[in-house]
């Protein structure tokens, strides 16, 4: 299970500059979103396997210290099934009405990671950074995963795909191309830097998304199986523009279930 992270929707006349090689904002005043720890904490108590994973959280206008509690929180709730996929954020108007830069976004956002980390795995926590002042606190209970997991989700440039190969988990690429054929390149990309920075390329998971909107479940099944033989480790069937309301979802059920028997005898 895979839920999105907003707190705040703007009105489209908010967005008067381009928003991130977005054509238009995908979320707005009328995209109702819940609040993302508040659903897994339900979501925990009635399901016993389903892994709990945000697609993104951003990162950059939250606390690292409220995350690092309530990610524990849901973690412990559901024995450990939390995966934490962050990012930096596209919604300067919602991160400027949440009190935070949105021109640093970037800088904070990695050393939130630090802390993150920090929080979930030591009992007693000092840390002095650019953004971050901790003088032996800690969180308890700490989570069940020490740490989380922690995926990025980003674009496909050398920067972004560099910070996925030295700070993250794995990676939650934003777009992969029609083709497959620069995402390929750039999975051999991220897999270099991951070399450089001294890390297993093989331990960065790779999550890739395919619109259940977008295709019939054949073409879902085959553009799966293109993934997977690049290497990728998870796929998530994305239903947020599929289904409106929780009876549209159960009657599609069926339709989504021929991909993932699919992919599952792959």
């Amino acid at each position: 299970m895979t839920a999105v992270d907003h707190v705040l929707g703007a009105h489209p006349d908010r967005f008067t500059r381009p928003i991130d090689g977005l054509a238009a904002p995908p979320y707005t005043t009328e995209s109702e979103i819940h609040e993302v720890f508040a659903l897994f904490g339900y979501a925990a108590a009635i399901t016993e396997r389903l892994e709990l994973a945000t697609s993104i959280l951003v990162l950059p206008q939250r606390q690292a210290q409220l995350v690092a509690k309530q990610a524990a929180a849901v973690d412990v709730l559901s024995k450990g099934r939390v995966r934490l996929g962050v990012g930096v954020g596209w919604n300067y108007a919602e991160m400027e009405a949440m009190g935070e830069d949105f021109r640093t976004r970037g800088r904070r956002f990695e050393e939130q990671i630090e802390v993150l980390r920090r929080l979930w795995t030591e009992p007693l926590v000092t840390f002095e950074g650019r953004w971050h002042t901790i003088d032996r606190l800690s969180i308890n209970p700490r989570p069940v995963q020490r740490p989380i997991p922690i995926w990025i989700g980003c674009g496909m440039s050398e920067p972004l795909v560099r910070r996925v190969a030295r700070l993250a988990d794995g990676w939650m690429p934003r777009q992969t191309g029609e083709s497959g054929e620069e995402f390929s390149v750039t999975l051999e990309r991220l897999r270099g830097y991951a070399q450089e920075a001294g890390r297993d390329p093989a331990a960065i998971g790779i999550d890739v998304r395919i619109a259940a909107s977008l295709d019939s479940p054949d073409a879902w099944l085959k553009r799966a199986t293109e993934m997977q033989a690049l290497g990728v480790t998870h796929i998530t069937l994305s239903t947020s523009r599929d289904v409106r309301t929780p009876a549209e979802l159960v009657a599609a059920v069926p339709r989504y279930r021929r991909m993932l028997d699919g992919v599952v005898a792959v």
